[in-house]
This record gives structure tokens, sequence and C-alpha cells, in this order.
């Protein structure tokens, strides 16, 4: 993971669609860019970042994330999400998050994302399966 270091950044881009609304996604009841296809961009941006410098077998995943989102978006238009590597804290990822139409600025923050050995993450998910 040596190559995990500040300055690592990522972009996603997508056209609003009216399966990406609040209204189609069950988070609101109006016909804009609901906040959870935002907050999956801004993921996507941040694995766009990163995921070519993890180690064979390893994975990221978001464990928390911190956003406004201030602005609304209608069908049709553009959006584009951005991630900036900001620090590496052993094998937690920090990010400065931003996520803007073709006109403004709609959503900022952070967001952390934790690199996992992928065999050995399974193992623990699967035991859940099993626990009482």
């Amino acid at each position: 993971m040596t190559s995990l270091k500040p300055g690592l950044s990522g972009r996603a881009e997508m056209t609003v669609g009216e399966e990406h609304t609040a209204e189609s996604v069950g988070s609101g009841r109006v016909g804009v860019l609901a906040t959870p296809v935002m907050i999956n961009l801004i993921e996507a941006a941040a694995l766009e970042a990163i995921e070519v410098h993890l180690p064979e077998g390893h994975q990221s995943l978001g464990t928390r994330l911190d956003v406004s989102h201030t602005a609304a978006t209608p069908v049709g238009m553009r959006v584009s999400a951005s991630a900036d590597l900001v620090r590496v804290d052993g094998r937690v990822l920090h990010f400065r998050v931003r996520a803007e139409d073709e006109v403004e600025e709609i959503g900022a923050g952070s967001h952390e994302r934790i690199v996992v050995n992928v065999g050995k993450f399974a193992g623990r998910v699967a035991r859940k399966l099993t626990a009482e």
C-alpha cells in the first residue's frame, strides 16, 4: 500500500435520469437528484482515485461520510464528483470530496474508506450467518 499517498484524486460523472431522483429512490418526493445517488457518485470518485493502487486481494470499503447536499439538480443535467486523498492512517484513507452540477457546487465534505483483505473480510461476513 506504499503507493497510497495524499494527492491521489478521482472523478466520477453522470447525467441525472428519472431513476436518480429522490422520488424514485424513496428519499423524498421531489424529482431532483437524490442525496443517496450523490453519495454513490462521491464514493465512485474515491474508488477511482485509489483502486489501481490497492494490493492484490484487497479492496476499500466506505466507513464514514460527512457531506452536505446544498443545491438541487434537475433531471437531464450532468453531475460530477471529485475525491482527493488527503491523509492515510494505516488502512484508513481520508478524502476531501465535492459534487457539482453544470451550474454550481451541490455538495461537499469528507469521506473515509478502509482497506480490507477481501478473503478475510468475506470470512467474517460468512461467520455472521452462523452466529447465534
